[in-house]
């Protein structure tokens, strides 16, 4: 089956039924759908789903919020505001269960087993499929978003990010914007051109660049640095274009270390920080960090944002978590309330992520096969990070973690100590004042404390 070229991630989990178009040759006959001779379907895919509503965290119902209440305010912005859940809908709503030792195990409702262009129109909001050529790609395109943009009126629903697909074709092999054969980059930068026009279209307040194949196998038979320069030409012309199509949405760029290439090029949040820093890039972009991403490249989570914080870049967060044991990209959903409070306690100091949001780039596990596992998978994840929200609020307000650390570098405070930081201390300074000071006591850094304040909030 191909793959499609462009990706939306929709800003939406409170619907529970959808209206979709289609072949109405394959409508499924136990959903009581209506068709017709005419392409459009009519129905409800998710019949047993209530709408999803806050219940409290005494509340039993698997269908229900427990930790995440929309309209509630917490330091001065509904969690709603705070959060902008978003759902990957390749993941969710396209993904199969197979994996490289076995075979599909879902069977979606909305599903024909088909790639048709009716197909994609019965997904409602999914993207076109590949055409034999790329104006024939960019006609599917076009028919299927001008249903998506009739499917937008009278709704809030609108991608929080749109971006374009450079690494499953067999085009790709080599990379897209750090390909070995020019043809490939021009082709990945019309796809692209096409991606971004058809995100500002629909409303999209941001654009991620994920570099599957921006990397190598081996250096043997590699010119690292000019990959890296035209890689950092592809983002330049992005850069320009946003700008000619007037669209204000933030660009950014998706670390992950390797898989499926070896090693790529935007490693860590360090790496590409300093990639955007070196090409004159750092004021153009921000990074959207996934926390398998950061597993696999042997950082924790809370260590990929704060690293994008301190740099002004924290700008969207996938929100899924991997497999300790595991050594790849599991995609797995957010369930771990410390790591959720971690993350929040950067969000918070980052003082939100908007335009950005909460994408769960995330996948149930191939044994879960209902409908309802979707629903439950993203409330799960959901009041995960609303639970770790309210968690890092109690840490932050209560103060003790932050007096801990205060303290802590309280030495920093002294006139010595500002003078380092201002850059106003030499070596002939700092060695005279070594000599006044004699051998430095060194106080405990209490880090078993520090742990047992956070886990008191959990």
């Amino acid at each position: 089956m191909k793959k499609v070229d462009f990706l939306l991630i929709l800003l939406c989990l409170n619907a529970a039924s959808f209206v979709v178009f289609g072949d109405p040759q394959t409508c499924p006959a136990d959903l009581g759908g209506k068709c017709s001779d005419s392409d459009d379907w009519e129905g409800d895919f998710f019949p047993d789903i209530p709408k999803i509503k806050y219940e409290g965290p005494t509340s039993k119902n698997p269908l229900a919020y427990r930790w995440y209440n929309a309209e509630e305010e917490i330091l001065g912005k509904k969690m709603k505001d705070w959060f902008r859940f978003s759902v990957a809908f390749w993941h969710t709503f396209r993904g199969t269960g197979g994996d490289p030792f076995g075979a599909a195990t879902k069977y979606w409702p909305w599903e024909d087993g088909t790639n048709s262009l009716a197909m994609a129109k019965r997904r409602s909001k999914d993207i076109a499929p590949d055409g034999n050529t790329l104006e024939e790609s960019n006609k599917n395109l076009d028919e299927v978003i001008e249903l998506a943009k009739e499917l937008q009126k009278g709704s809030k629903i609108r991608p929080l990010w749109g971006t374009a697909q450079l690494f499953l074709h067999p085009r790709y092999m080599h990379g897209g914007a750090t390909s070995s054969e020019v043809g490939v980059y021009a082709y990945a930068a019309a796809q692209v051109k096409k991606a971004m026009e058809v995100t500002h279209y629909l409303g999209g307040e941001n654009y991620v660049f994920w570099g599957g194949r921006e990397g190598y196998q081996t250096l043997l038979n590699t010119d690292m640095g000019r990959e890296l320069d035209h890689l950092a030409r592809f983002f330049e012309a992005a850069v320009a274009y946003k700008k000619k199509i007037g669209f204000n949405g933030t660009l950014l760029i998706e670390p992950k270390p390797q898989e499926p290439t070896k090693h790529q090029y935007d490693w860590d949040a360090a790496t590409a920080a300093n990639f955007l820093r070196k090409y004159g890039l750092i004021n153009e972009f921000k990074l959207n960090i996934e926390c398998n991403h950061a597993t696999l490249s042997g950082h924790t989570c809370h260590h990929e944002l704060e690293t994008a914080r301190i740099n002004g870049l924290l700008g969207n967060i996938d929100a899924n978590t991997g497999d300790a044991q595991t050594g790849w990209d599991t995609d797995q959903f957010l369930t771990d309330v410390g790591e959720a409070t971690m993350v929040m306690m950067s969000v918070i100091r980052n003082g939100g992520i908007a335009p950005g949001g909460f994408n769960f780039d995330a996948k149930l596990r191939r044994e879960s096969t209902d409908v309802e596992d979707l629903f439950i998978a993203h409330i799960s994840g959901m009041d995960t990070i609303a639970r770790g929200m309210r968690n890092a609020v109690k840490i932050l307000e209560e103060g003790s973690l932050t007096e801990l650390v205060r303290k802590r570098y309280s030495s920093w405070d002294s006139e010595i100590g500002k003078q380092i930081e201002e850059g106003k201390a030499d070596f002939e300074y700092l060695e005279k004042k070594a000599k006044e000071f004699g051998e430095p006591k060194v106080p405990s850094a209490k880090q078993e404390l520090a742990e047992m304040i956070f886990q008191s909030a959990m």
